[in-house]
């Protein structure tokens, strides 16, 4: 298992868009994902559970990731929120 704490960078946070972005890349990964904020813990392969977490930009996440590829699948998914989900700024 390993984690790592990422920012919401963009203006918008985790809206709708975001989220389906997050939760679309995490699914092609077989590694079991779940995000940490505030004390809760959710699945970061339900939409529902991303999105629950209204994560405003500058919201602190720390990502959790178990399994076989978990270093890639956590590589993957930071460069995906440090690059503002691949959407400008609204």
């Amino acid at each position: 298992m390993i984690k790592k704490k990422v920012t919401i960078l963009n203006s918008a946070g985790l809206h709708a868009r975001p989220s389906a972005a997050l939760v679309k890349l995490a699914s092609k990964f077989e590694s079991d994902f779940y995000i940490h904020m505030y004390g809760y813990r959710v699945n970061g392969k339900s939409i529902l559970g991303v999105m629950t977490l209204a994560a405003e930009e500058g919201a602190e996440l720390e990502l959790e990731m178990d399994g076989p590829d978990e270093k890639k699948a956590l590589k993957t998914i930071v460069e995906l929120i440090e690059n503002k989900f691949g959407m400008d700024d609204e």
